[in-house]
Order: structure tokens, then C-alpha cells, then sequence
């Protein structure tokens, strides 16, 4: 029998989980959380708990709460339901979802540790490392600080981007398009970057979606217990 969910997620999965939910009627809804919070993780768990609470008292045949989300910066840490359980994958943040497990995130930045990561999602929703952001920066600091000033903070900005060498776009085929690909490409020439593409692996989330929670991939958080990182291999533990 299927659990009946409701989603909280990222909406960097946005794209993907409508797509996905369009076939699974026991999805009773998905929330979607803006992704500026990742600027601002401390300010995550509050607003995560907020629609955690909101979900329980809407949905009163509700089984589980699953989030699109990984440990992220913390901002999933001290999360709690007191109704039913929260579910959450062991990843350390979306790209880990979008690859399908934490082992291929870890062999691929092994590998190619200077990688910023490019998504549909992330490029819809982020304005991600290139000259559009580049520009949009710049304008601001100009309004608000002046030409010289402007060139010293963007000189910074640049400085923070030099620990990367690789733009990687990853996707689930879902919402991927020539446009998302040729945007990263652009964004990886005016940095100085390389290019490269990972086909992702869609099991992670469509497993977390249809309740197929086995302890190696999933945290099944239960009520009134809350999501901790653990810095180990399981990412993340009930307390």
C-alpha cells in the first residue's frame, strides 16, 4: 500500500519533482522553498520547520514528509515533525540527489575537485558564475559604492571563483535543453573553465518519493526526533 507523502523541497527540484509527481497520485502536495535560503542557511531550519508544521496540520491522512533536500550547509539540521516521520537522503546537498548517490558525488569531485555544479534548476532559479552574473554584480556595486569601489569588490568576487576550473551541468534529462547547456558553456568560456556534463541518475529521488527508504540511502527521521549531521559517511542521524 502506498505511504501518502507530501514533498517540502528545494526548488532547484522544482522541474523534475512536478514532472515526476504527475504519475504518483499518493504525493498529496509539494512545497517548494525558495533557494536564497542556501545564501542564508541559518535561517533555513526555521522556515523548513515552519512548513513542516504547516504540512502536518493540512494533511490530516498524511503518512510521511519527505524533503528535496541534503544536509545543506546545515540548514536541514534540528528539523522535527511531531506527527510522522520525515524522510531525507544521505547527501550533502542536491547535486548528490541529481548523480544518485553519494558515492558517485564523492568519486566525480575526487577526481575533478575545482567543480561548480550546474543543474536545470540551479540555473533557473541561481544566477550561477558567468557574465550575466558577472554584470548584474557589477551594476549593483556601481549604484551602490561607485566605479573604483566596484572593481575592488568584483576583483574579489573573481578571486573566490579561482578555486574552480570545471563547469559541470548535470541533469535527469527531465527540463534539460540545448539553451541550459549552451548557458553553462558561455558561463565555463568567460570564467576560464571547463566544460563537462554528467548524465544524473533519477533513482535517489524517485526512491524518496515512493517510499522506498532503505537505511543506506535514506534518514526516516521519526516524530519528535530531529535531523543532525553527523560528518561520517551517513551524513545525517535521528536524535
Amino acid at each position: 500500500m502506498s505511504k501518502n507523502l507530501v514533498i517540502i523541497s528545494c526548488e532547484v527540484f522544482e522541474i523534475e519533482l512536478k514532472e515526476l509527481a504527475q504519475s504518483r497520485p499518493h504525493i498529496l502536495g509539494m512545497e517548494m522553498i525558495d533557494w536564497g535560503l542556501h545564501e542564508e542557511p541559518k535561517k533555513m531550519p526555521a522556515a523548513l520547520q515552519a512548513k513542516v508544521a504547516e504540512v502536518e496540520e493540512k494533511h490530516p491522512s498524511l503518512d510521511a514528509i519527505v524533503l528535496g533536500y541534503g544536509i545543506c550547509s546545515r540548514g536541514t539540521e534540528g528539523v522535527t515533525a511531531s506527527r510522522v516521520p520525515i524522510v531525507i537522503p544521505r547527501a550533502h546537498d542536491c547535486i548528490t540527489v541529481l548523480l544518485g548517490s553519494k558515492e558517485r558525488y564523492a568519486e566525480y569531485v575526487a577526481k575533478n575537485p575545482g567543480t561548480y555544479w550546474y543543474s536545470p534548476g540551479w540555473n533557473k532559479h541561481h544566477l550561477a558564475p558567468g557574465k550575466g552574473r558577472y554584470d548584474k554584480l557589477r551594476q549593483k556595486y556601481v549604484d551602490q559604492f561607485g566605479e573604483e569601489d566596484a572593481d575592488y569588490l568584483m576583483e574579489q568576487e573573481q578571486a573566490w571563483f579561482s578555486h574552480y576550473n570545471r563547469a559541470t551541468y548535470v541533469h535527469l534529462t527531465i527540463g534539460a535543453s540545448e539553451a541550459d547547456r549552451d548557458y553553462t558553456r558561455q558561463c565555463a568560456d568567460f570564467l576560464g573553465w571547463q566544460y563537462d556534463e554528467q548524465q544524473g541518475d533519477p533513482k535517489l529521488l524517485t526512491d524518496l518519493i515512493d517510499a522506498n527508504w532503505d537505511d543506506e540511502r535514506f534518514l526516516i527521521v521519526p516524530p519528535g526526533q530531529k535531523i543532525r549531521f553527523t560528518a561520517d559517511e551517513r551524513i545525517v542521524e535521528a536524535v
